[in-house]
Formats: C-alpha cells, structure tokens, sequence
C-alpha cells in the first residue's frame, strides 16, 4: 500500500516542508493541487519551474519518494479554451516530472460537453504519456454515469480518481458498487473519513474506511491511496505534524488488504497456530504488531487482569489503544513531544506503551 497526501490546504507549507513531512512521516508520495495557481512552485527558482522539474525528480527519487498526480480544479463540464491551456500547461509538466496522471472534475450534467472537452484533450495525453484522472466528484459523483463516458471512450489515457466522499455521502453508493462500476479505471484514491458533524479524523467518523480497502483488495489495486484534508475542516485540530502520521499509522491495519494472505504457523503440539515463525527477528513496531494480532485473531483474549476486572480480546484491546492515542492527540501530542508514563505493571501501562 502506498500512501501520499495532497497539498490541498497545506499552501502554507514550502515545498522543502512538505518533501520533509512526507519523508519523516512515511509516506510514498507527495500529490500537487492547483499547480498552476502556485506561481512560487513554477516560477524561476520554483522546484516545477522548466529548468528545475528534472532535478526535482531527482530529489524525490533519492528520498524515496514520487509524485502520483497534478490534482486540480478544472471543470470539464465548462471547460473553455483557458481551462483546455491551463490542462494541456499541466500535462507537459507532468511529463517533464514523471508524474503519471492529471485531474479534473465535472461539475454540471453537461456530458456531452464533457466528452467534447475529453475528445479536444486525446492529443495531448496521448503526446504526453499522461492519464487524465475524472474524479467521482460533481455529477460524476453517480459511477455509473461515469462509467458510460469512460466506456465510450475506452482509451488508457482517460481513467477515474476515486474520491471516496462523493460517491458514498452524495449517492449513497457503497465502496463495493464503486468498483464493481469503476474496477480496473480507478488509478488514484482520495481517502477522508466525516459523520454527522462534517469531516473527522481518519477512523474518528463513521465512513465506512474498511469497506474501502477490500473493495480496492478485490481488484488488486495497487495505486496510491492519498489524504485530502484541509485544515478548516477541522478547526480545533490543523496541525500537519499530527495529521499526517495520524494517518499513515491508521492506514497500517489494511497493509494485508492489497498483498496475498500471509500463512500461519502450527505450534509444537499442533493445538494451535503462530502468527510468526519461532525465534524470527520483526522489523515491526509494536502497534503493527498488535493489528496484525487483532486481524488474526480478534476475539482471542489479549488481556486478563482478573485484579482489577480487566479483560480484552484482541480486537478490543486495540479499540483501548487507539482511543488512548486519541486522547494524546486532543492534548496536543505530536512526533517529537515526549511523554512521561509513571505506573506498574497495570493495564494502563500496557495502553499506553
């Protein structure tokens, strides 16, 4: 699984920051919005400037690191000669930065504009070696339909960027009928999590986040998965340095979802099974281990503290810890911060480790 986060919201954050949060943080990839409205990105000196863009990509391949899409606002449903420039001015730099794809959105039930705009758009995607990403946002929000114009069209070069959000919140589709409508045209994620309130943290709304990932499992997706959030959302939380590895350590659960299931072993007697081999060395962390644990086996007992009445299953044990995490981020807890645990061998002290 391979997670990036977007830019959208984070203007603030120069572009050495936002290439050291994505290292230090873990992520894969760095998506770029509105490029076009980020002169002090493509002016002279600018990191996507035409005699930068090559040593740019050096940079991020030396970290590790890759630029999945140039995400932006252009409306297809409207597009006018300008709106086909600024597309056209994007799809040069994608290349020019090996960055696959490029996105835009339909906003108005005007297909048959859309296809024109689609149709005018062929020769410089195809020149280019770009994907146009149709987002599942606006009218497209309603997969079908977008499946009928990316049908009719049929080319490689025109694919679908799966904003989770739009299809679910605004046509009560499930992730489930997303794919079977969209399958193998879906090139790039946009993941959030909301509930009643508006948008939440990831794991903190009521999206149903678990569907997302086996329904991208039974197509064997193996794209980037990105966090769009932008920092008005929620007001009393808008700092990068929590967010972001807020979201990187929630999405550690579903590293099975894209990948083959991992084997058992038997123990000595055969009464039951290992998760790992006897005396192999892990290069996990222990919440990674605890969620392979808790996948494994949910409803096995992980604690029981008859002391002071105190019994979890796996799974429920993981629940504790996440909401223990949660209340450290509430606090203002952060990479970096240091905490101090003074306790016995209690279960808190376990929550907490």
């Amino acid at each position: 699984m391979k997670l990036s986060f977007s830019t959208r919201g984070w203007e603030g954050m120069t572009w050495q920051a936002l290439i050291s949060s994505a290292e230090e943080m873990d992520f894969q990839g760095i998506e770029v919005y509105n490029l076009h409205k980020r002169p002090e990105l493509t002016d002279r000196g600018g990191p996507f400037h035409a005699y930068s863009v090559a040593s740019t990509h050096r940079e991020l391949l030396q970290k590790g690191l890759s630029i999945p899409c140039l995400d932006s606002s252009c409306d297809l449903s409207v597009a006018d000669d300008d709106t086909l420039a600024t597309l056209q001015s994007l799809m040069r730099t994608a290349a020019e930065a090996h960055v696959p794809c490029v996105s835009a959105f339909a906003s108005l039930p005007d297909v048959a504009h859309v296809e024109e705009t689609l149709t005018r758009l062929l020769p410089s995607l195809l020149e280019n070696e770009v994907t146009l990403l149709i987002k599942t946002s606006g009218i497209f929000s309603d997969t079908a339909l977008l499946r009928e114009v990316l049908d009719r069209f049929a080319y490689d070069e025109i694919a679908v960027l799966w904003d989770v959000h739009h299809p679910y919140r605004d046509c009560g589709e499930s992730p489930a009928q997303t794919i079977s409508n969209l399958g193998a045209y879906v090139k790039h994620v946009h993941l959030r999590d909301s509930g009643a309130a508006g948008y939440e943290l990831i794991g903190e709304g009521d999206f149903p986040v678990a569907e997302v990932m086996r329904a991208l499992g039974s197509i064997d997706y193996a794209g980037f998965i990105s966090l769009e959030w932008k920092p008005e959302w929620l007001p009393e939380l808008t700092d990068s340095e929590v967010i972001f590895p807020h979201f990187v350590n929630y999405m550690h659960r579903f590293e099975r979802s894209n990948r083959p299931v991992r084997g058992l072993f038997p123990n000595h007697d055969g009464t039951g099974w290992y998760v790992w081999k006897h005396d192999e060395l892990l290069s996990l962390t222990f919440p990674q281990v605890l969620d392979r644990m808790a996948e494994e086996f949910p409803d096995q007992y992980c604690f029981k503290y008859t002391t002071l009445d105190y019994t979890r299953t796996y799974s429920e044990f993981r629940d504790d810890v996440d909401a223990f995490a949660r209340a450290l981020l509430s606090l203002g807890v952060r990479a970096g911060s240091k905490v101090t645990v003074w306790a016995t061998n209690v279960p808190a002290w376990y929550i907490a480790f």
